[in-house]
């Protein structure tokens, strides 16, 4: 009998001793990494995932610095609608190569540069229906102002106005295939949400 207590006693300790150590553990995995020396954490806003394009949307974030608190806000809008034209531009760019490859149209070359030009116009006038997703204003020690913002538009709505001015161009409209048309498109937003 003195042998089961002993070994019942052996076995609380041990048990003691694990407990104790799994607690130890724990207070380790809290510690927080030093950051580098000289180094600081900098603070954007309306940037991450929530702020990037999806196969649904086309988005961009920019920012503007100036003393001037409203200078700072246009600077802010003005990069994010030009980052937001590069990347409807590029994309309509490849939805035009791979939409007229893929289809026989007599004359590519010509073909390819009305889609290109329609492509910009359809940019310039949907810029103006950007929507903003984020808008945030800081004042620094010095007194200058950051602006952050985020804008976004629908790639469906960029579609329809696209169609919509090749639908008024007869050249194009002899031959053109609408389904074709959005499955490309479609096919090139998926890319950009991935």
């Amino acid at each position: 009998m003195k042998k089961f207590i002993t070994t019942n006693g052996l076995f609380m300790l041990l048990a003691a001793t694990v407990l104790i150590g799994a607690q130890g553990c724990k207070k380790n995995k809290e510690v927080v990494e030093a950051k580098p020396a000289g180094e600081v954490i900098i603070n954007e806003y309306c940037t991450g995932d929530n702020y990037m394009s999806s196969k649904e949307t086309f988005r961009s974030a920019a920012t503007g610095e100036s003393m001037s608190r409203e200078t700072a806000k246009k600077m802010s809008r003005s990069n994010a609608e030009d980052e937001l034209a590069r990347t409807i531009s590029s994309t309509l760019k490849a939805v035009t190569d791979n939409y007229v490859n893929s289809t026989k149209f007599n004359n590519k070359e010509e073909v390819t540069e009305t889609f290109n030009n329609l492509a910009r116009t359809v940019v310039d006038q949907q810029l103006r229906g950007a929507i903003t997703i984020c808008d945030k204003l800081t004042q620094k020690p010095n007194g200058s102002y950051v602006s952050y913002i985020a804008i976004e538009l629908s790639g469906e709505d960029v579609a329809a106005a696209y169609n919509e001015r090749l639908s008024k161009d007869e050249k194009i409209m002899a031959e053109y295939n609408y389904e074709k048309f959005k499955e490309t498109f479609e096919a090139e937003m998926e890319k950009l949400g991935n």
